[in-house]
């Protein structure tokens, strides 16, 4: 049975692990926009030892190539990408740097939901297809790091009960799993 939380990023690990594959959190406070472009860069900057531009410990990443605002709005349709492309990148920033939340759409690899179990980490699912009307919930946006990289850019986002579904918990748990399972039990 799904439960419904209310919880304000950046996220601790009490927060992470009183989720469970399935529940339903609205997320308010920062997000950080970075799809794999400047993932690689993220990555470029731990192997020279260099500092990242944003404090990655209790963060939560939106995959997201956001379009541009229509004048008066802080971003533009906002829905999430295909999270596999982050999969080579996400363990080393959950388990060196302290990643605690991302957000996109799609499976993961087993080295991420190892990861997740790890170090306490959780992967949310927003929903695809509907970027305009998940941008309502996002109040403002600041480009961080990479204006170079266009609608790829690392963006500060500031959101408001932003709807996710907790996909792979911190106990291993996958939803896509559980809801194949229910569906051939049913079947």
């Amino acid at each position: 049975m799904s439960k419904t939380y209310h919880l304000t990023a950046p996220l601790s690990e009490a927060d992470v692990v009183q989720l469970g594959a399935g529940d339903i959190v609205y997320l308010t406070g920062v997000v950080y926009t970075a799809r794999d472009a400047a993932h690689k860069k993220l990555i470029d900057l731990l192997d020279a030892g260099q500092p990242l531009p944003f404090d990655m410990n209790g963060a939560v990443i939106y995959f997201v190539g956001p379009t541009p605002p229509k004048p008066g709005d802080p971003i533009g349709s906002a829905g999430p990408t295909t999270s596999y492309r982050m999969d080579s990148y996400s363990p080393r920033l959950i388990n060196e740097q302290g990643l605690k939340g991302m957000i996109g759409k799609g499976k993961r690899n087993q080295d991420v939901i190892d990861a997740c179990v790890k170090s306490k980490a959780i992967y949310f699912g927003a929903t695809g297809g509907a970027g305009a009307l998940l941008a309502r919930q996002i109040k403002s946006s600041e480009i961080v790091a990479y204006p170079e990289l266009g609608p790829e850019a690392i963006r500060k986002l500031e959101v408001v009960d932003f709807p996710l579904t907790v996909i792979h918990d911190s106990f291993g748990a996958d939803l896509y799993k559980i809801g194949r399972a229910q569906y051939e039990i049913c079947s």
